[in-house]
């Protein structure tokens, strides 16, 4: 690479086709490993998830809502996954106490609580 403009995405990831699509389950699959073994905020979720989407087939719901019942409750999770990669990026970079570090920690966090709203929302609205 002789100069900055050669340089993009493309040339940093050294796979294409369908070897780059199974490393990259491969990793999704270890990250999901990683939230499951370390943090004990998606197990819960996890828990919440295994009670929540059987739940929702037990109910007299039109389709659409028995859809959203099963997707909205998944969605925590990936919040959770979001929240725990930036609370790992953070503490990567120091565990010193910083404004900017705890804003980015706390917003994480906000969107987790917001998450779990929208699942209490969605289903207090199509079952009453």
């Amino acid at each position: 690479m002789s100069s900055i403009e050669d340089l993009n995405a493309q040339s940093l990831k050294g796979h294409q086709g369908l070897k780059r699509i199974l490393r990259a389950l491969g990793y999704s699959i270890a990250g999901i490993r990683a939230a499951v073994v370390g943090e004990a905020a998606f197990r819960q979720l996890l828990l919440l998830n295994a009670v929540l989407i059987p739940l929702a087939f037990t109910f007299e719901v039109s389709r659409i809502e028995r859809v959203l019942l099963v997707i909205v409750p998944l969605l925590t999770l990936v919040i959770e996954l979001v929240n725990s990669a930036i609370e790992a990026t953070i503490d990567r970079i120091s565990y010193e106490l910083h404004p900017l570090s705890k804003n980015a920690k706390d917003m994480g966090s906000a969107a987790q609580l917001l998450s779990l709203v929208i699942v209490a929302v969605t289903w207090v609205m199509i079952l009453y």
